[in-house]
């Protein structure tokens, strides 16, 4: 492990860039396709119909909605990672600007959530299995799922990178053709096809149950969102990692919310939004294939959402172990965890991120009354609203604390400063408020701070261990903070 030397933009930093002279880093694609690996899974496959049914053709202003705000805490986060990529990303930055405690919270809570993800796409990945395959029971190919991805990620950053670009390639590919044969066929120009534009106002108008079912919609869609920032950890392990992370806060987010609101837009338009099927029945993407005569649209929907669900599995491991590995450099865990292989790969917190994920979801198979697998699937969800906050947060301080010199040399810079910070915070707070009106919401809301609350409860003892480390002259004294 080596420090980076760039230092300079970002005070009081000890960031780190992956020294992995025995493994070969990841390229610009690779960083590309990481992003869009972790984010396009298959809450937009089947998941958007639920938000179509809710809010209509309004939909669309949901879902981007949801993206600006995720944009701009990119944006955010783009202005750090630039000054000092870093493996740790955001939980990093939060150290430096907030403090040992922000790290902490904002790091630990990051891995809980995407060992959550593991475990919810290791189990519907084997129930597709199963599905196929009568019989190979869920659990078991829920297992071997696991096993497979754990694998991948254990072998080399690279083999990672390989195997989620090819992943990512073939959801990218669906979306692509998806749009350009559902423009076709709203616009006419498809065999068969007649002018469908007028769905888009007719049966009951474009925001036919009003605006408040928009605005929260926009809770669920911001969790669909949630994972773009892995390219910007990714882009710490590239080979050239100011330009990917520029690249991935410039470029990453533009590109999903293209295919998030495109693909949205699209369905309302060719299928009025009050006929489109549960996705429990068929799956929007599938239902719109069909429509347009492609024969097998559904099976092939089928493989690609089944791509979706082990692409999130994949990159989902990779976010939990980096954050895992970025969390032990910092003796805010375990250190074994830090320990990476000749590849430069974090092999126990790989292990250890998956073991978490292979718990909860032996869990939902053992005991599936307990209630304890859906409180981790609800726990999880204000997450991306921690994460965003604390971005917002952190980046205020950090560019408090900059001279005008450091200002002016940054490569990257949030506009309107401080005001879209403001924009952010409080955008976040409303969200929570809106989901404190809905049952489903305030069930996640509720478990997500006894986890959050869980989590406090082992910081004093994290504290101590982190002073006697400073003591020893293990690590470097925490960063005096703006009063």
């Amino acid at each position: 492990m080596a420090l980076s030397t760039s230092s300079d933009q970002l005070p009081n930093a000890s960031a780190t860039v992956v020294d992995n002279p025995h493994g070969k880093k990841l390229k610009s694609r690779h960083v590309t396709m990481i992003a869009l690996g972790g984010i396009i899974g298959a809450s937009l496959f089947v998941g958007s119909a639920n938000v179509i049914l809710a809010a209509g053709p309004a939909a669309t202003l949901s879902y981007l909605g949801g993206g600006l705000i995720v944009f701009l805490a990119m944006r955010m986060l783009g202005e750090m990672a630039a000054a000092r990529p870093a493996v740790g990303s955001f939980m990093e930055y939060a150290r430096v600007g907030l403090g040992d405690w922000a790290a902490y919270i904002v790091g630990w809570l990051y891995w809980y959530f995407w060992v959550g993800v593991i475990a919810y796409e290791a189990v519907v990945g084997g129930g597709m299995i199963a599905e196929w395959f009568p019989a190979v029971p869920a659990w078991l190919g829920s297992l071997v799922l696991l096993a497979i991805f754990v694998t991948t990620n254990l072998i080399s950053l690279r083999a990672f990178g390989e195997t989620e670009f090819w992943l990512a390639s073939v959801k990218v590919v669906a979306i692509v053709v998806f749009l350009g044969a559902g423009v076709l066929f709203a616009l006419g120009l498809w065999p068969g096809a007649s002018m469908s534009i007028p769905n888009l106002w007719e049966h009951g108008g474009f925001m036919p149950n009003g605006f408040g079912v928009v605005v929260s919609s926009i809770a669920l869609v911001l969790f669909a969102y949630f994972g773009a920032e892995i390219a910007v950890m990714a882009a710490a392990e590239s080979e050239d990692p100011a330009k990917g992370v520029r690249q991935a806060a410039n470029t990453v987010i533009w590109r999903v919310m293209l295919f998030y609101v495109g693909a949205v837009l699209v369905i309302v338009t060719v299928v009025p939004w009050n006929e489109l099927p549960s996705p429990d029945e068929i799956a929007p993407f599938a239902y719109v294939f069909s429509l347009l005569g492609i024969p097998g649209a559904e099976a092939i929907m089928t493989l690609v959402i089944f791509t979706a669900v082990i692409s999130v599995l994949n990159s989902g491991t990779y976010s939990a172990s980096r954050m895992f590995a970025a969390l032990s450099e910092q003796k805010l865990a375990p250190a074994i965890m830090s320990k990476r292989s000749k590849r430069g790969v974090p092999i126990y917190a790989v292990l250890a991120s998956t073991a978490g994920g292979l718990i909860a979801t032996l869990v939902n198979f053992i005991a599936p009354s307990s209630g304890i697998y859906e409180f981790i699937m609800n726990s999880t969800g204000l997450v991306a609203l921690f994460v965003f906050v604390f971005i917002a947060v952190t980046q205020w301080r950090l560019r408090v604390k900059m001279t005008p010199e450091q200002r002016d040399a940054l490569t990257l810079k949030v506009w309107m400063f401080p005001v879209l910070n403001i924009v952010l915070i409080a955008a976040a707070i409303g969200i929570v408020v809106i989901m404190l009106g809905t049952e489903g919401g305030r069930a996640q809301v509720l478990t997500s701070f006894i986890a959050a609350g869980a989590l406090a409860l082992f910081w004093p003892i994290v504290r101590r261990n982190l002073r006697r480390a400073r003591a020893e002259g293990v690590i470097e004294a925490e960063p005096a903070q703006v009063g």
